[in-house]
């Protein structure tokens, strides 16, 4: 892809990026709104885009990649073959975290209905001292090893629950909420969110 745009690519390059730009947006739930707004741009932009009538420069690219989960060079990837895809544990990406805390990505990019990730906590080690949101999806935390203490709902008014391993919890990612190894030796959890939401 070379130079500030995309205004030579063919006709059918066009058309087959708004497709797929589309597609990775109805796979996340997120309406011509919600793309246009985080990639800022207008509606009726995303949706020429999105139909080929028109191209966008390298900058707006960026943005809509970014806004949807993806790199640039994911959202012009006509690499499908993504129906059966294996990742061994010394291979997942590890993500940056806070102090005792080690995060990994485990559903591999790009992100498509599913976004899964690993997490192990040192004892008193936590996501944090504020609880966070992360855009408006479903998410379900599952206590593999050790015990858990998660708080849902806003600084103080928010519900504190006690995971053991195998427990699990549901929320909405919009919900403030907060994770803490309460024992004394690791705690290993998976996240699992649906659609995947804006890093």
């Amino acid at each position: 892809m070379g130079g500030e745009d995309l205004r030579e690519a063919g006709r059918g390059d066009v058309v087959r990026l708004g497709a797929r730009i589309r597609a990775y947006r109805g796979m996340r739930g997120m309406s011509l709104r919600d793309l246009a707004a985080r990639a800022q741009a207008s509606p009726g932009f995303i949706s020429q885009l999105e139909r080929g009538l028109t191209s966008a420069s390298v900058g707006m690219l960026r943005r809509i990649a970014g806004a949807l989960g993806l790199t640039v060079a994911e959202l012009f990837s006509e690499d499908d073959s993504t129906a059966h895809r294996v990742v061994r544990r010394a291979e997942r990406p590890e993500l940056p975290a806070g102090p005792g805390t080690r995060k990994h990505l485990v559903s591999q990019r790009p992100l498509q209905n599913l976004e899964v990730y690993s997490g192990e906590f040192d004892p008193g080690a936590s996501t944090g001292d504020e609880p966070y949101t992360h855009g408006d999806a479903q998410e379900i935390l599952l206590v593999l090893r050790g015990t858990a203490l998660l708080w849902i709902g806003p600084p103080g008014a928010a519900a504190a629950h006690r995971l053991e391993a195998g427990d699990s919890a549901e929320y909405r990612t919009a919900t403030p909420h907060r994770l803490e190894n309460d024992g004394d030796g690791p705690l290993e959890v998976v996240w699992m969110i649906s659609p995947p939401t804006p890093s």
